[in-house]
């Protein structure tokens, strides 16, 4: 196998938005196309028998959001793609910025109706810094939205991205008659019909051919005619450099649940989108293509079969042919592993694969060595820098309901939080448990998943916490870290590395503890080393 013409072959992207954007719904058009399944279900509607293939946990089903990134691969015009499926829940957020330290470049959807949402914000803000390429998607052009131009405005002050329309919707609502590919210069006509197979368009080389007034109407015809002299006028021609450094974002229009609009994206996706891209380490920049296998660990996932007690560990591969039964340095731990059985995906499906490629996705099954942020190398000691862990703002005691399941509770909170679904902190008073998390959600999701994956029931109970503070001292011999010790010990405690923790019950707190002990540093991320 070509190592090089591997590379070229892959793109791995994510796809971020606010929830009900409806990306679960591309993201499973997008595999309609790549053939990998044969008819997509969206997430609402009960209608439909077949749940979305990406939305596999129960949970997920009862409610009709995602909560966990799922990882779905398939070839299409012989690249192979990986696509990164993300939570839009903000109550989810913390698994999707670490999914973002996995992907190469990122498709935003976007609602018409409600145009650019908070926790779209949020996300684009995290891929700006990571200078990350990204497409923009505005979905649901079958319903009534806003006008294009005015929702091209906004994501360009929102989002402060820089955009040009590579397609533009003719109509919209009622009457939304199709869409005109300016990528591509042909139109694809609109029909509410087929939601679940795909349609053809019709090529259109010049949109003053007076064919096209008999297609649409005079009316819309000569609409779309001025409004493609607008954006030419208005907004630069598509740079195809300025895009991979992320300083211009094109946009598609489209219905992804009416399958439309979406094969433009995907035939325009795999022509520009790059392939894998080299990535920092705290040594030096990794190159995908250097012939050494690298690979970092960005989401751990306990159960992914509920019969089999197991966890898998997703590892995004950086550089070199990850093979199968090979041995790896695992750098943390310092110690040589191997791998019988890594998993390729397709949603919950899993194959075992020999070898992957820079930009794929492995599942490795894990006993439990494996930590976020892990890196495995071939031998050479470096660690791959940047996935964050968020101070969380939610907090209860977690108390055991089923004294006989102490055990199962205990193996089951120990293994959800590696997943980072929360993080976990025992007092140093006297050993309670108390749980934190980035959206108040997760607790019904813990809560959720002890009970039918571990057997093990919790209930919680208030604690007054308002922030949770990694504690750094200057000198840990000073008198002054002693004092900061005897005088905070109710609210000190320890996180699953072993790190003193200050749960502070108040702002204010926090700044008097500051001002009052200079020499100890509270620090709100815990970077994952």
């Amino acid at each position: 196998m070509d190592l090089l013409q591997e590379i070229q072959r892959r793109r791995t992207f994510g796809i971020i938005s606010h929830p009900d954007a409806g990306k679960t719904t591309l993201t499973e058009k997008l595999l309609l196309f790549g053939g990998a399944i044969q008819e997509a279900g969206a997430v609402k509607s009960n209608k439909i028998k077949k749940g979305a293939t990406s939305d596999f946990m129960e949970i997920e089903r009862q409610r009709g959001i995602s909560v966990a990134t799922s990882v779905l691969a398939f070839v299409y015009k012989d690249k192979k793609i990986n696509i990164l499926d993300t939570p839009g829940h903000k109550d989810f957020a913390e698994d999707t910025f670490r999914t973002l330290t996995a992907v190469d470049s990122v498709i935003v959807v976007i609602d018409v109706a409600k145009g650019v949402e908070e926790q779209t914000e949020k996300l684009v803000e995290v891929c700006r810094m990571r200078n990350i390429p990204m497409i923009v998607f505005i979905n649901k052009l079958d319903r009534e939205g806003k006008d294009a131009f005015d929702l091209l405005d906004e994501v360009e002050q929102k989002l402060g991205l820089k955009v040009i329309p590579l397609s533009f919707p003719i109509g919209m609502g009622y009457d939304f008659k199709g869409i005109y590919n300016i990528w591509d210069k042909k139109i694809n006509l609109f029909s509410a019909g087929s939601k679940t197979v795909v349609s053809d368009g019709i090529e259109f080389d010049d949109v003053n051919d007076p064919e096209l007034d008999k297609m649409i109407g005079t009316e819309a015809a000569e609409l779309l005619r001025e409004e493609l002299e607008l954006v030419e006028e208005v907004y630069p021609g598509f740079d195809k450099e300025a895009y991979l450094k992320g300083e211009l974002q094109p946009v598609f229009f489209g219905s992804a649940l009416n399958n439309f609009g979406v094969k433009e994206l995907l035939d325009c996706f795999i022509d520009i989108a790059p392939e894998p891209l080299p990535k920092m380490s705290d040594t030096r920049l990794v190159d995908s293509k250097e012939k050494k296998f690298t690979g970092f660990v960005f989401k751990i996932h306990a159960n992914m079969d509920p019969k089999h007690r197991d966890r898998l560990a997703f590892v995004k591969i950086v550089s070199g042919i990850f093979r199968r039964n090979t041995n790896y340095l695992h750098v943390k731990l310092g110690k040589k592993m191997k791998f019988s059985s890594p998993n390729a995906f397709f949603a919950e499906k899993k194959e075992i694969v020999d070898e992957s490629f820079p930009g794929d996705i492995v599942g490795l099954h894990d006993t439990g060595n494996f930590k976020i942020g892990d890196t495995l190398t071939e031998g050479e000691i470096l660690e791959f820098k940047g996935i964050p862990s968020f101070s969380p703002e939610h907090f209860r005691y977690v108390n055991n309901a089923d004294p006989m399941k102490s055990k199962q509770l205990a193996k089951g909170l120990d293994q959800l939080m590696d997943e980072g679904v929360a993080q976990l902190f025992t007092l140093d008073l006297n050993g309670r448990k108390v749980i934190g998390t980035v959206g108040a959600l997760q607790f019904e999701v813990i809560q959720y998943r002890l009970e039918h994956e571990y057997g093990a029931k919790c209930s919680y109970e208030n604690v007054n916490v308002h922030k949770a503070c990694w504690v750094e001292a200057e000198d840990e011999n000073s008198e002054e870290f002693k004092e900061f010790k005897r005088v905070k010990q109710r609210y000190l405690a320890k996180d699953k590395k072993d790190q003193l923790v200050f749960l502070a019950d108040s702002a204010f707190t926090v700044q008097m503890t500051q001002q009052k002990y200079p020499t100890v540093k509270l620090h709100f991320v815990s970077e994952f080393n």
